[in-house]
């Protein structure tokens, strides 16, 4: 979603209930296992595994749970073999969707997503139908209290940040996927504790939403997409103003 969107996500997460919180660990243990089986359960020399790390510690993930899925990625426990995968799709009025999704069963994910788009009123798409819309980069949210926004550009810029954008909420650091290491190591280095640090799908171009019944139903495949087992994370492409989004609740 976009990076309005992105800050809301997080806010409504702070106040998850337990229900919600266990598919919160559920995917950050699937994100540190396959983290671990890339790069090795070492943090220091695992950027993404670091990430990761700091991700499950801000969500109050017990160590326990942590240190397991460390061992099930570096082979030290047995565990289930999961794969990642990407599908694009479309939701009403033609918003576009990206969900990334990591299973052990390709064929179950594969259906349960196809028939979340259909009973949402939308249709999963080939690949490459709607990824042109969408940046495929590393996305980093500070919290404004966190650091100037002089010091964060020239600390971000140095260490090969595309792009630096400040909002009410607070601030958004883009990079290329390939500077995201990097990019991780200098905000650590510089203090700076990121409310949100991952390989995201950023909108490029958007679909403006303005009709209440539209943008329910958009909402609520969302939803249902985030609600399944195997997905890990749901992006679109839809525009809202603050009216129609509420209206789009009540």
């Amino acid at each position: 979603m976009s990076g309005h969107s992105k800050w809301s996500t997080i806010k409504r997460a702070k106040g998850v209930t337990d229900a919600r919180r266990g598919k919160i660990f559920s995917r950050l243990s699937r994100d540190i296992t396959l983290a671990a089986k890339a790069g090795g359960g070492d943090p220091d020399g695992n950027a993404r595994l670091r990430t990761v790390l700091l991700q499950a510690r801000n969500a109050n993930m017990p160590s326990d749970n942590i240190e397991r899925a460390i061992k099930k990625g570096t082979g030290d426990l047995p565990g289930m073999v999961f794969e990642e995968m990407t599908y694009e799709g479309y939701g009403s009025g033609g918003v576009a969707f990206i969900v990334k999704v990591t299973t052990d069963n390709k064929t179950r994910a594969a259906q349960e997503v196809r028939a979340t788009f259909n009973r949402g009123g939308g249709n999963l798409a080939q690949n490459g139908a709607v990824a042109f819309q969408f940046l495929h980069a590393g996305q980093f949210l500070i919290a404004k209290d966190q650091i100037t926004e002089d010091r964060l550009m020239e600390v971000a810029l140095e260490a090969g940040a595309d792009d630096v954008i400040t909002s009410a909420d607070g601030y958004e650091v883009r990079c290329d996927l390939h500077q995201f290491d990097k990019v991780i190591h200098a905000l650590e280095d510089a203090g700076i504790k990121t409310e949100s640090a991952e390989i995201s799908y950023i909108a490029t171009t958007t679909i403006p939403v303005t009709d209440v019944g539209t943008a329910k139903s958009i909402i609520k495949l969302h939803e249902a997409l985030d609600a399944l087992e195997d997905v890990q994370a749901v992006f679109s492409n839809e525009e809202m103003d603050e009216a129609t989004t509420t209206a789009a609740h009540e």
